[in-house]
């Protein structure tokens, strides 16, 4: 074992942060949350502590995700952000920054990929490169993207959803769409809002949606209580919510994922297109693990459908791959020294 940390990769996702540093693994993954002191205007919390402090704070703490469908949405927030998850990362006082490697969306600019990169340099990165994150999360799911047959990887995020077809180790068709799983929450509280004149928070639409969401109608529906705030008299109350509801509330963001999966398909060249009808399609990232969201879109789209091993960190064990072949992959990575 190496006594200094020089590569780090970093899943940089709108609702989660997964580090990877070689022979170590998986070293952090917490949700990308951070709490600003509007007082004193600096970070107090960052990850699980910031997280448990949404929708808490007071009037001088502000805590929020600096980070909006896959994108930097508040630059200095994130900055502060990297620098926490490298600072975890690597060894206690450990002279030598290290290179690192960060996932980006497809459909993110130049001026956007320029942003991270300077982020993860003030950070605290020696070197800071960017890779496409369906490229990253195809690896981590152990697609031979290097093969000549098709490949098809759906992953679905927090706030972006990457359907990418490979072919000879390069993206041949791609399509970034900005729906994922904190639009599958945002549906969830409007839901309620209107349908029960209740108020839920980000976290309680979470848990409603791992716990009774569904993609299609279950054979048996299931309920949950929830506890809210109504709107009506301002007072903290419990509603029963069903699975039914929940399903029919997530419909218009799940048509939106999988017209954008018919997109990258209709763009597709017939031979690979031929390959995907045979292999099937990957899904990996959070939103992947939404129950019965593998059978809509197999039903939907005419083609098989298969949820990617341990699919959350299929990102972040795409990083390890180019880490360890960071002088292959150098040529395809946007590098800033």
């Amino acid at each position: 074992m190496t006594l200094f940390t020089t590569k780090i990769g970093i899943d940089l996702g709108t609702a989660n942060t997964l580090v990877y540093v070689p022979s170590r693994g998986v070293v952090a993954n917490e949700p990308s949350v951070v709490a600003i002191s509007v007082t004193e205007n600096n970070v107090i919390a960052v990850g699980n502590e910031a997280k448990e402090m949404l929708g808490r704070t007071p009037d001088q703490i502000v805590a929020s995700r600096p980070l909006r469908d896959g994108a930097i949405a508040d630059y200095r927030i994130t900055e502060a952000m990297l620098r926490y998850f490298i600072a975890k990362a690597v060894r206690r006082f450990q002279i030598v920054r290290p290179s690192v490697l960060i996932s980006v969306p497809t459909g993110v600019t130049s001026t956007e990929r320029r942003a991270v990169i300077d982020a993860a340099l003030k950070a605290g990165a020696r070197r800071a490169y960017v890779a496409k994150e369906p490229i990253l999360a195809a690896l981590g799911a152990g697609v031979p993207i290097h093969d000549s047959r098709g490949n098809m990887i759906v992953d679905i995020g927090g706030g972006t959803t990457e359907i990418a077809i490979l072919s000879l180790g390069g993206l041949v068709s791609a399509h970034s769409a900005r729906v994922g799983g904190d639009r599958f929450d945002q549906a969830i509280i409007d839901h309620i809002k209107r349908e029960h004149s209740f108020a839920i928070g980000e976290r309680t639409a979470e848990d409603i949606k791992k716990k009774i969401g569904s993609a299609v109608l279950l054979a048996k529906e299931e309920t949950m209580d929830v506890r809210g705030r109504d709107l009506t008299g301002g007072l903290p109350r419990t509603v029963t919510i069903t699975s039914t509801e929940i399903t029919e509330a997530l419909q218009d963001d799940l048509r939106e994922v999988i017209n954008a999966i018919r997109k990258v398909l209709q763009t597709t060249p017939p031979e690979l297109a031929a390959d995907i009808m045979d292999k099937g399609m990957i899904l990996s990232g959070g939103g992947a693990l939404l129950r019965n969201l593998d059978r809509l879109i197999a039903k939907t789209i005419g083609v098989p459908c298969y949820i990617a091993d341990d699919a959350k960190r299929c990102v972040v064990k795409g990083t390890q791959s180019i880490l360890e072949n960071l002088d292959v992959y150098r040529r395809s990575l946007l590098m800033h020294k």
